[in-house]
């Protein structure tokens, strides 16, 4: 599928009762997510084999049984733990939604994550697969409710207020200038060297003041913020060549690239299932 070898498959999509998740079931072997980050939350539910993915300094390992959860705008990557791959479905609430089931079912107060990355917990596992499943039949009574009750217990056993970032250190500040930046010049973004000397600083100042707020470099977090905008822009119906060039990209095949790295499916696959959500509505 979609370049993937042929014991590979993915499926990212969205299910208009569900507003807000978006869903995902995927085998991978020889796949490898490169650091990036979700808008929304990570809750993946691992079925077989081992993922390996990188998280605030330190490799963590999600066997079969076990949950990879990763909070919204946090850097990481995904890599097979074993040489057969892993197997695993996946759910992505907005923080919205996190936000107002932990206001309702649980004592978390201020902004609701998840405080440790693995969780071993085969009842969970077997729920997010159970919203897949209710999913996929048109079950929305049932999809909805395992949603919310699989996320109630997650926060129940893994939940936590989570630090409010205040980014107070010059270098912060110049950190955060930069990336305002990029956001605007996302398409003809300046090199380094340009981009430190209109922020008035030094390059290795700057790359140092990126990671320690970003937790990547520049190019690596300006390849990430091109991926969420053309995600933005295929859901609104733009051609995945038409989104490459408006995100910066040379081409398609390095939207392709990129998308399929970060993403997990290529972006005509990806813009196929948001269709056929909006058709069914």
């Amino acid at each position: 599928m979609g370049g993937m070898g042929s014991r590979e498959r993915a499926r990212h999509w969205r299910y208009a009762a569900l507003p807000g998740v978006d869903l995902l079931r995927a085998r991978y072997i020889e796949k490898t997510f490169v650091r990036h980050t979700h808008e929304h939350f990570v809750i993946a539910a691992i079925a077989e084999g081992v993922e390996v993915f990188h998280h605030r300094g330190a490799d963590q390992y999600a066997a079969a049984g076990a949950l990879a959860l990763v909070n919204p705008d946090t850097p990481h990557t995904g890599r097979a733990g074993v040489p057969e791959g892993w197997q695993y479905g996946a759910v992505y609430p907005s923080p919205e939604l996190v936000a107002e089931i932990a206001a309702e079912t649980t004592s978390v107060r201020g902004t609701p994550g998840f405080v440790r990355p693995v969780l071993d917990d085969p009842y969970a596992v077997r729920l997010v697969h159970q919203v897949l499943l209710a999913a996929d039949e048109g079950n929305a009574l049932a999809a909805d409710t395992l949603l919310r009750v699989a996320v109630t217990r997650l926060l129940r056993l893994n939940g936590g207020a989570m630090p409010q970032r205040e980014v107070r250190t010059a270098g912060g500040l110049v950190a955060v200038r930069a990336r305002e930046v990029l956001e605007g010049r996302m398409a003809e973004p300046p090199s380094l060297e340009q981009l430190a000397a209109d922020l008035d600083t030094s390059p290795f100042a700057l790359l140092r003041a990126f990671r320690d707020v970003y937790g990547m470099p520049p190019h690596t977090w300006l390849t990430d913020a091109r991926v969420r905008r053309a995600r933005r822009l295929l859901d609104a119906g733009v051609s995945p060549a038409e989104a490459a060039l408006v995100v910066g990209f040379t081409d398609q095949p390095h939207l392709n690239r990129h998308f399929a790295r970060i993403i997990g499916v290529p972006p005509g696959a990806y813009q196929r299932e948001r269709k056929n959500v909006q058709d069914l509505r």
